[in-house]
C-alpha cells in the first residue's frame, strides 16, 4: 500500500516559524515532523510515499530527496502557490497514488499510532476508513460521530479526525481538478453508509501553533509523553 503526506499548507498558525520553514520540517527533539512519519510508515512496511507540497516545498525536496536515504521511495505533487486543500491535493495526486486504496496522514501531527495495523485492514464496500482521538482542548466540540465502528456526521459521542485515514480512489470519482476540501466528501460518504472508524487512545498531538510545539518539545526527548 501506498501512503501520503500532506505538506503543501502554509502554516499561518505557525507563524513566523513557517514564515522560512515549511511546518512538517519543525522539529521535535531535534528531528523534523516528516522525519517520524516517514520512519513510522517504513517500519510498518509502506515503501512508496507520496507528499504533496507547496509552500517552500524546495525545502521539503532538498531535506527529503527522493527517499531512499531514509529507506523509502518518494514522489511529489507539486501544487500552486497557496496549495490545493486537503480534497484537492488528494485528488491531483491520484496518479501517483494508484488505482488501490491508500492511507494519508497530515503532515503537522505527532502519534504513535500503529501504522502496520491500519494498513491490514481491508475496506470492503467503504470508501474511507478514518481514526479518530479523544477531542483535544482546542477542539472540544469534535468532528464526527463514532458509533459500533460507522462514522456519522451527528449524534455521541463525538470524537476529533486524527488526520489518519485510508480512502479508495473512488471517493474523489466525481471530483474536478481545482482547490476544494475533503470533508464534505467524507460527509456525503457517511451519508451512504460508507466510512468506516475506529478510536485511538495513544498519543496523538495536531502541532498546529508554536506554543504547542513548545510544550511538545518540552515534554518528549525524542520518546512519547504520557497523556496528550
Amino acid at each position: 500500500m501506498k501512503a501520503m503526506i500532506l505538506a503543501a499548507g502554509r502554516g499561518e498558525r505557525m507563524r513566523p516559524l513557517t514564515d522560512h520553514t515549511p511546518k512538517p520540517l519543525l522539529e521535535v527533539a531535534g528531528k523534523p515532523l516528516i522525519h517520524y512519519h516517514i520512519e513510522a510508515l517504513r517500519q510498518a512496511g509502506v515503501q512508496e510515499l507520496v507528499i504533496n507540497i507547496a509552500h517552500l516545498g524546495e525545502r521539503i525536496r532538498a531535506c527529503l530527496g527522493d527517499g531512499v536515504e531514509l529507506g523509502v521511495r518518494i514522489q511529489y505533487s507539486q501544487e500552486p502557490e497557496g496549495a490545493l486543500e486537503t480534497g484537492g491535493g488528494i485528488h491531483q495526486a491520484l496518479p501517483l497514488l494508484g488505482e488501490k486504496p491508500f492511507l494519508v496522514i497530515n503532515g503537522d501531527v505527532w502519534t504513535d499510532y500503529p501504522f502496520a495495523a491500519l494498513l491490514q485492514r481491508g475496506l470492503g464496500e467503504d470508501l474511507a476508513h478514518l481514526v479518530l482521538v479523544p477531542n483535544p482542548a482546542q477542539h472540544p466540540e469534535g468532528d464526527f460521530c463514532l458509533h459500533e465502528g460507522r462514522l456519522r456526521e451527528t449524534g455521541e459521542p463525538r470524537l476529533t479526525f486524527s488526520g489518519i485515514g485510508l480512502y479508495r480512489p473512488e471517493l474523489f470519482a466525481t471530483c474536478a481538478p481545482g482547490r476544494f476540501p475533503l470533508a464534505p466528501l467524507l460527509r456525503d460518504a457517511m451519508a451512504r453508509g460508507r466510512v468506516s472508524g475506529e478510536s485511538y487512545p495513544g498519543y496523538w498531538s495536531d502541532v498546529g501553533t508554536p506554543q504547542r510545539l513548545r510544550k511538545l518539545n518540552a515534554a518528549t526527548d525524542g520518546g512519547f509523553p504520557r497523556g496528550r
